[in-house]
């Protein structure tokens, strides 16, 4: 067999490897192996890990296979194997896509460049966030139904023109009348940029994570969905309890009070905004001072 030949024509090149090693094969040897820890820690997240499985089902059934001089089996095996790569890669697309998305929003690479990925030209105040809390109280009162979403570096543009554009400033009143019930904007989501609404009825990814709970709606799973594909922050009023919920990063904190709303949406908006521009600022003032 054509592909058990080049294997074991593999396996014969480390007998010619250099048993002697410098400094760049001890980091070209850790490197390889923080890739592959990640790798795994990835993979058993997601779907990736079961076909993982499924594939050393195979292997160990084509190895058996081989010694019991299956040749049949062989050849139709050598047939399809040629076209396994390209049909792993199709069906690990949504996860390969997340996990490059990931990548790319790690924060360790901020520190590194002086400027900004994201789409936001305005800081969200702690003004806003009373606005949006107070709102979100009084809804949850009467038991009107919100979703409201917190564009961060991720551009929610995408969303944005699925809606109806507002361009208002944030207030609570003003969330309070979006949402009241037979109105024209109550239905979908409110997009809301550092501090004003800019846009209405904005519709929204629907999360297929199977581990959030059956009693909860398109409202929560909307919420989720969009914390999996942006970094947005998304609070979730219910219609049917009045309870009240955040989304961020896949992640659903449900039952929030309104002091627990309030510093949950000042930790994620407030603290690491200022963190970001302390870096930011103290990089652009060594720059200078070199100059």
């Amino acid at each position: 067999m054509k592909w058990i030949q080049a294997f074991n024509g593999y396996l014969s090149k480390f007998s010619l490897y250099r048993m002697t090693m410098d400094i760049g094969d001890v980091i070209e040897i850790i490197i390889i192996a923080v890739l592959l820890y990640y790798i795994l820690a990835w993979t058993k997240k997601t779907k990736a890990w079961a076909l993982i499985k499924g594939m050393f089902v195979i292997l160990a059934f084509l190895a058996i296979a081989y010694f019991a001089h299956m040749d049949t089996i062989l050849w139709m095996a050598q047939n399809v194997l040629s076209f396994a790569v390209i049909a792993l890669i199709i069906m690990l697309q949504p996860e390969l896509r997340k996990a490059l998305e990931e990548l790319g929003t790690k924060k360790i690479w901020r520190k590194f460049f002086l400027f900004e990925i994201g789409n936001r030209g305005e800081i969200t105040t702690v003004k806003t966030i009373k606005e949006i809390v107070q709102a979100c109280m009084e809804m949850a009162r009467v038991r009107t139904g919100a979703l409201i979403v917190i564009e961060q570096q991720f551009s929610m543009l995408e969303y944005e023109q699925t809606g109806i554009e507002i361009d208002g400033i944030v207030s609570s009143q003003l969330l309070i009348n979006i949402f009241e019930k037979n109105t024209p904007l109550h239905d979908g989501a409110v997009l809301i940029r550092g501090n004003r609404i800019v846009s209405a009825t904005c519709y929204l990814p629907l999360s297929v994570n199977l581990s959030i709970s059956k009693d909860l709606g398109t409202r929560h799973r909307a919420g989720v969905g969009i914390s999996e594909v942006t970094d947005s922050i998304t609070v979730i009023v219910s219609e049917e309890t009045g309870r009240i919920s955040l989304a961020y990063k896949s992640e659903l904190f449900r039952n929030l009070d309104a002091e627990q709303l309030c510093a949950k949406l000042e930790e994620l908006l407030i603290e690491e905004e200022s963190e970001e521009n302390k870096s930011i600022l103290l990089k652009k003032g060594r720059s200078k001072a070199k100059k």
